[in-house]
């Protein structure tokens, strides 16, 4: 065990479990849990979102891959980065106008039906576990790596510790988490990246001449393909990254944590910057790992590549340095599962539950207990299912939770924002085609089946040819919406939604509330 690690990591532990404490004081409300009171400025929620954004996938799953095979892995750090001018034009301002806690609500602003309100909270669950699934896997391979422990011991502890956060802290302790792992992820990146390229003499041209002989690819280091043999691969996956952003849940319920609309946009200004920055630094993460850990190296620490950052901070810095970095790490899922459990635990408690079950007459206690509650229940399941997904790339992980996202949700936001016709029976076609299709196409795809034992989760030919299934999925999920409402017009009142429809886009785009008679 790295005596140093273990040190930092009580360290990391015991200053989020702190800001646990001190936010559990002030969390006694349903809107202090859901959203911590919108209380937080436009640069408080904006390095939230950034520390909600860099993930394992992105620290941890994009420096692994780029380092394994050169430029197919920055395609991840591109999509993840574009996403955020999707969020800023189309959603952000709109979800934070029509909605009050969860993603469902705003689509409840124009289609106030238990079936979109049931299955949109469904989704919210699903995309949660999928994306939790891939911190845990980071997590489970960041501390046997460090401190020795096996896979499933390592998971369990991860899951513990989120769910503390959750069940006492709310949204409150998980937004200054965040905000305290964005601050220590940038410093800790931005070290590694001066460092290694000080390694290159500070120049592009002699960094980029270098790894044309530093890995086993030699040459096709630099170029697209090594990865992603079939185009339509490529562009499947960046179709999922550009457009998942927009339809993560645990992303869009943090437009609800400020007071505004004008603030909600002005955080995707400062999230956008501060991620922007950081996916540029990738390119020294996964370049560093690979001309100075080394290909055999990192593959022999973990199949996936997922321990390349905290390799090269023990090859620059030795022992202190990687200790940080991977306690910088460990934070960082930290931060990002806290997230993930409240956006599920709250679609279950106040979706679901409040409005479904209880037809609103849930009161204030009760909501509360049932969103701890279903807190446990999820991480319950995710770290259930992580043990099973040990081999797989984080960030490929976390490109499958984009798949769902775009395929499942913004369809249907898109239409609630911008079109008249729209009704409940295409919400729900949509949301549902989305999310099974994503689904199905994953399970039957090269990364659960492959011919070879162990490159998958289970072995035999895959009946879909891609890794991602974004480039049908998402066209299935708009489809499902436009065919489930043009066959049903005729059963719902077209005078009735078009004014609905009216209402909406003035508040989508001003805030205005109807007065009520």
């Amino acid at each position: 065990m790295n005596t140093t690690a273990f040190i930092l990591f009580l360290v990391i532990v015991g200053l989020t479990l702190v800001i646990t404490y001190y936010a559990a004081k002030k969390t006694k409300s349903t809107s202090e849990f859901y959203t911590a009171g919108s209380t937080l400025t436009g640069w408080q929620n904006g390095l939230a979102i950034a520390g909600d954004y860099m993930s394992a996938a992105s620290f941890l799953g994009i420096a692994g891959t780029i380092a394994l095979v050169g430029f197919d892995g920055f395609f991840y750090s591109i999509g993840f980065l574009v996403a955020y001018l999707v969020v800023l034009y189309l959603v952000a301002e709109p979800l934070r106008n029509l909605g009050k806690y969860t993603m469902a609500d705003m689509i409840a602003a124009r289609f106030d039906n238990k079936k979109v309100r049931g299955v949109a909270a469904l989704n919210t669950v699903v995309i949660s576990i999928f994306y939790m699934i891939a911190q845990l896997v980071g997590a489970g391979s960041l501390i046997k790596l460090l401190l020795g422990l096996d896979y499933t011991t390592s998971v369990l502890i991860v899951g513990v510790l989120m769910t503390v956060y959750v069940v006492f802290g709310g949204m409150r302790a998980t937004s200054w988490v965040q905000i305290v792992k964005a601050i220590l992820l940038m410093g800790g990146t931005l070290i590694i990246s001066l460092i290694v390229f000080a390694k290159f003499n500070f120049s592009i041209t002699d960094m980029f001449a270098q790894m044309k002989t530093a890995t086993p690819l030699k040459d096709a280091f630099l170029n697209p393909g090594n990865k992603y043999k079939i185009p339509l691969d490529t562009l499947s996956l960046n179709l999922a990254l550009v457009l998942g952003t927009a339809g993560l849940p645990h992303i869009l319920i943090r437009f609800f944590t400020v007071k505004d609309a004008p603030t909600a946009r002005s955080s995707v200004v400062y999230a956008t910057w501060l991620i922007g920055i950081f996916y540029v630094m990738t390119i020294f993460l996964g370049f560093g790992a690979a001309a100075f850990v080394g290909y055999d190296q990192i593959l022999a620490a973990d199949k996936g590549g997922n321990m390349a950052a905290p390799l090269l901070a023990k090859a620059l810095g030795g022992d202190f340095f990687f200790a940080f970095i991977s306690a910088v790490a460990f934070a960082t899922i930290l931060a990002v599962v806290t997230g993930l459990v409240l956006s599920a635990a709250s679609a279950f408690a106040h979706d679901f539950y409040t409005h479904i079950i209880r037809k609103g007459d849930a009161n204030e206690k009760e909501q509360m207990s049932v969103a701890r509650w279903a807190s446990v229940g999820v991480a319950v399941l995710s770290i259930l299912l992580s043990l099973f997904a040990q081999k797989l790339n984080v960030a490929f992980l976390v490109s499958v939770a984009f798949a769902i996202a775009a395929s499942a949700n913004l369809p249907v936001l898109l239409f609630t924002i911008f079109w008249r016709r729209f009704n409940t029976t295409g919400a729900v076609w949509g949301m549902l085609v989305g999310l099974i299709s994503a689904i199905v196409l994953v399970v039957l795809s090269p990364s659960v089946w492959s011919p070879d034992a162990g490159k998958a989760i289970l072995v035999g030919a895959p009946l879909f040819p891609l890794a991602n299934p974004g480039i049908v999925s998402i066209p299935l999920g708009f489809l499902g919406a436009f065919v489930g409402t043009l066959l049903s017009s005729k059963k719902e009142v077209p005078a009735a939604a078009s004014d609905k429809f009216d209402e909406i886009v003035v508040r989508a785009h001003t805030g205005i509330q109807p007065v009520e008679e």
